[in-house]
């Protein structure tokens, strides 16, 4: 279950701010979902295979505290995970054991209904994606000296030109800068959308198998294959 929890975490709050995920699970899937505050971006994921251990509907919240037991020394070689039960047979607490049985701590899931009143099973409903691509490791470093560069700003903004997908920092009456990011897309983009720079960094950085899309429905999508998981991570174009 530890490998399962680290690569949970990975995917969620090491990518921004996301304190709270779902998880509904049962013999064949294990699904999560998750939220960023002001709609930053929405997880949507699958374990590769059914987590026994996620069975039911589990509320997981204050992810950074469950990021400081999983890193903790006592708990990184042979400790002892386990979930313990409700009566009504409902997942309630994670216990964390370390190998010698003298260092313990507990954290506490979400209740179904608790989950279910804060964080909705959603589906997202799709988009139509113009452009598909998978970034090379070049684009990813690229982007990140320009985010560098442009610290100042928060947003970057997409357009195709030329049939290359160009991305863009600032603008005329600012310090700016742009690069191709994709070069020879298919598709083509008629409006210039703008993304938070952050996150687009933080989930391309991940290690996976990647994939992005972009949408004239002002949305992004970025998929990551974990090897334990596929994650989504559906980004809605900033309006600021």
């Amino acid at each position: 279950m530890r490998d399962y929890l680290l690569d949970l975490v990975k995917h969620t709050i090491d990518v921004g701010p996301l304190e709270t995920i779902r998880i509904d699970g049962d013999q064949e899937t294990t699904k999560v979902t998750g939220v960023a505050p002001e709609n930053l971006f929405v997880l949507q994921g699958e374990f590769n295979v059914p987590v026994a251990e996620f069975v039911g509907t589990i509320g997981m919240p204050n992810l950074n505290k469950l990021k400081i037991l999983l890193g903790l020394e006592e708990y990184k070689e042979n400790s002892k995970l386990s979930i313990s039960h409700k009566e009504d047979g409902s997942p309630e607490v994670i216990n964390f054991e370390n190998a010698s049985g003298d260092f313990y701590n507990s954290y506490r899931l979400m209740s179904t209904s608790v989950i279910n009143e804060k964080l909705k099973r959603g589906k997202f409903r799709g988009a139509n994606w113009l452009i598909e691509f998978t970034p090379s490791v070049s684009s990813i470093m690229r982007l990140k000296m320009q985010a560098q560069a442009n610290a100042e700003e928060t947003n970057f903004q997409v357009k195709t030109e030329d049939g290359h997908l160009k991305f863009f920092f600032g603008d005329h009456s600012t310090h700016a800068g742009n690069f191709v990011f994709q070069h020879d897309v298919s598709g083509k983009l008629n409006r210039t959308w703008s993304f938070p720079a952050s996150i687009v960094q933080n989930i391309l950085s991940i290690s996976g198998d990647k994939t992005m899309y972009i949408s004239d429905d002002g949305a992004a999508m970025i998929t990551v294959n974990s090897g334990l998981a596929k994650y989504e991570y559906i980004i809605p174009a900033q309006t600021k």
